[in-house]
């Protein structure tokens, strides 16, 4: 079984207000919350607005174990014999070799001790759906999208996501961002998904309050999101159709060649995409729908369309166990409609690019094969799978230029 994250807590809790075992009560409280019907966030929120006590190091604590349930969910009610709060976190602990009758003692507002059924954990399971922390109905689709892969991949959805940046090259080179960020006790090494991109390996709590942050040296960005944008040509008027927060957006007009426009259905997601382009020393512009189609052709239009976001759900967890086959289908019928209006506003030498954080062909090469099927006079320059590593998370992309 993995080594705990709990035994270093063990250790070092008295810098903070609460106990491993209070930790422990903690998660089980929100994780309750949410079998009544919180989301996740929510939860959290919640608990952390009526735990003032709670200091930095307890909400991290208490946050990482709510994530690492909802990451092996399955498993956890399996070895827990149950889906409360208590059932899942004695379950996951299982898993993870923790010192059981440390966290659950009775003290310091710890959970009880667990009784002799509690401690009856059954052998490791034999069902294949239930060892790979997945619904029924997706291992088939697993299967399917990535063969002798799938297994694997969906393993390495149960553990934590690497934190990457992405240094600002308009703003400074990658050894002086590692410099930087180490004078604030931020350590970084190179990811090789992306030369912009570092993988951070001690301080990540510090990041936000970092210099390097606040003054626009770096961004936080999945680093597979970055070798997307990488490989995106450059130069020319660029639509970020489905812009979001922006991320790739400000990744666009890093190098400076290009003309970025960003826009998204609902305005209010780019709210924060001013701030955080004059904080990079980078121009974007946002647009509404009838100024983006009163702006066209663009030469690049990049749609990182809404998905299932299966190739992200070890940092949001949440989404394996919620999505269903009904809400799969219409995600599909969205990704149709954002291709084909998107391909409106390419010029005729242009590119359209698509992407997703999912790893399902239902999202990726299904929904290109149907675009080609609808739109003659297209075809795919560049098709390109990310599989879920230490460096990254799962991303799909294709870039489909006019023949």
């Amino acid at each position: 079984m993995p080594t705990s994250a709990v035994g270093s807590d063990q250790n070092n809790y008295k810098d903070d207000a609460m106990t491993p075992g209070a930790r422990v009560s903690a998660a089980i409280e929100i994780l309750d919350a949410m079998s009544e019907g919180l989301a996740a966030e929510q939860a959290l929120t919640r608990w952390a607005r009526q735990s003032r006590f709670a200091g930095s190091k307890d909400r991290a604590a208490v946050r990482d174990h709510v994530f690492d349930v909802l990451r092996r969910r399955r498993t956890a009610a399996y070895y827990g014999q149950g889906e409360s709060g208590r059932a899942l976190m004695a379950g996951l602990l299982y898993e993870q070799d923790a010192d059981l009758d440390n966290l659950f003692n009775g003290q310091g507002h710890a959970p009880q001790p667990l009784t002799d059924q509690e401690r009856a954990f059954p052998s490791a399971p034999a069902d294949r759906a239930t060892r790979l922390n997945l619904p029924d109905w997706l291992v088939p689709l697993f299967d399917q999208a990535l063969g002798e892969k799938a297994d694997a991949t969906a393993l390495a959805l149960q553990d934590r996501a690497p934190i990457c940046l992405r240094v600002n090259l308009a703003r400074t080179d990658v050894a002086k961002a590692q410099d930087l960020l180490r004078e604030e006790g931020v350590e970084t090494q190179p990811n090789p998904l992306a030369d912009a991109a570092l993988t951070v390996t001690e301080g990540a709590r510090r990041i936000r309050n970092s210099r390097a942050f606040s003054e626009g040296f770096v961004e936080l960005q999945d680093a597979a999101s970055q070798a997307v944008v990488a490989a995106l040509p450059g130069g020319g008027r660029v639509l970020d159709y489905c812009a979001g927060g922006g991320g790739k957006a400000l990744a666009l007009a890093m190098d400076g060649t290009r003309k970025i426009t960003a826009h998204d259905i609902d305005p209010r997601r780019m709210g924060d995409l001013p701030a955080r382009a004059a904080r990079s020393g980078v121009q974007i512009d946002t647009a509404a729908t009838a100024e983006v189609k009163a702006g066209r052709p663009y030469d690049l239009v990049l749609c990182d369309a809404p998905c299932s976001g299966s190739g992200a759900w070890r940092r949001a967890a949440e989404g394996k166990w919620t999505l269903t086959a009904e809400r799969l289908i219409e995600l599909n019928g969205i990704q149709d409609i954002i291709l084909d209006e998107a391909a409106t506003l390419v010029a005729p030498k242009g590119t359209l690019a698509y992407a997703t954080c999912s790893l399902l062909r239902e999202e990726n090469e299904d929904r290109v094969a149907a675009f080609l099927a609808r739109h003659d006079g297209w075809k795919i320059s560049q098709m390109q799978r990310f599989d879920v590593t230490p460096e990254g998370d799962g991303f799909f992309s294709t870039q489909l230029t006019r023949e």
